[in-house]
């Protein structure tokens, strides 16, 4: 594994010029290259020394930045790093092109691996709940805890309101939709999203939206944005397509790890009836379910889910306790 750190990295020089990406007060990021793919790492200096290990994976669309906040609360908790999926974030795309949630997953598996901070307390939203759910199964020394925020799992009947970006996935669909929609501005994009994936958006901060605007004109910048978006996208239906062994609600019934669930009650993109799915499959699990969230609770509400997780960690760490296997919590705003 070869890395460098500085306070920003540019993706590869293969690639065109970009502004970087923005670093937030106390984090850093460093590019990590490994067989196949270079991945973008973003992180906090540990608070102490011999702070657990905890690795973040975001969701379609989504980059490290999703996880700062949450970040922040976990100070002196763990020793977290959030990964930039290939082809989202500054990472560049994979070599072979394979953005489905095994290769997604087998990404985020290299990275453990050559790091050795394994076994890290796994955390991963939508699209990176599917990544993480994989990983658990498949490299359960790899994974101590697994925290799932509106994990895309497979439903029978999807959303209306999911049902736009499962379409990106279709071949000529994000193209068709680049021209359409060429005359929209970034701040368009950015309120559209906004509206989408959090319960309330007008609880983004001016800031905070100021900062998502740049990020998108930064993206848009990327000759792969929408390859990158679109393969994604079609990795996630066809992984909704996988039965047998290899079906994501077969692994999930195969994870060993204590896993925390936690559903949001706004959520356009997962259904919310899909938390007590969750809670049948895996088998240890806690589950927390947020009415007034939407699909990025750890951006939306960072200080409740961290306090599920210091919970979920309290848990693991009992000698001999009895796992709260199926137990609910309901918290409002």
């Amino acid at each position: 594994m070869s890395s460098t750190e500085s306070p920003s990295v540019p993706a590869a020089s293969v690639l065109p010029r970009v502004a970087p990406v923005r670093v937030g007060e106390g984090e850093r990021i460093r590019s990590v290259g490994l067989p196949g793919v270079t991945l973008s790492v973003r992180s906090r200096p540990p608070a102490r020394a011999g702070l657990p290990a905890a690795l973040f994976v975001h969701g379609l669309g989504g980059s490290s930045q999703n996880w700062s906040s949450l970040m922040a609360e976990l100070d002196g908790v763990v020793d977290g790093e959030a990964v930039d999926l290939p082809g989202f974030g500054d990472s560049p795309p994979p070599d072979d092109g394979n953005y489905s949630v095994t290769g997604h997953a087998r990404a985020v598996i290299r990275y453990l691996d050559a790091c050795g901070r394994g076994p890290v307390h796994l955390f991963g939203n939508s699209l990176g709940g599917a990544v993480a759910t994989r990983v658990a199964a498949v490299r359960p020394d790899l994974v101590r805890t697994l925290t799932l925020i509106s994990p895309a799992l497979p439903e029978l009947r999807i959303q209306r309101t999911a049902v736009p970006t499962g379409l990106l996935g279709v071949p000529g669909i994000a193209a068709l939709f680049t021209r359409l929609t060429r005359e929209w501005t970034a701040e368009q994009r950015v309120r559209g999203v906004l509206g989408l994936c959090y319960g309330n958006p007008g609880q983004v901060s001016p800031e905070a939206f100021r900062h998502a605007v740049d990020e998108l004109e930064r993206r848009l910048q990327l000759p792969y944005f929408w390859d990158a978006m679109a393969r994604s996208a079609r990795g996630i239906v066809d992984a909704y397509t996988l039965g047998g062994q290899h079906g994501l609600w077969r692994q999930a019934e195969r994870v060993l790890a204590p896993t925390l669930l936690i559903y949001g009650g706004r959520d356009q993109l997962v259904g919310f009836r899909m938390a007590r799915k969750a809670a049948r499959a895996f088998r240890d699990n806690r589950l927390l379910t947020l009415p007034e969230a939407g699909h990025v609770a750890m951006m939306e509400y960072p200080q409740v889910v961290a306090a599920a997780f210091r919970e979920l960690l309290a848990e693991a760490r009992e000698p001999g306790g009895a796992p709260d296997t199926g137990s609910a919590a309901d918290a409002g705003s």
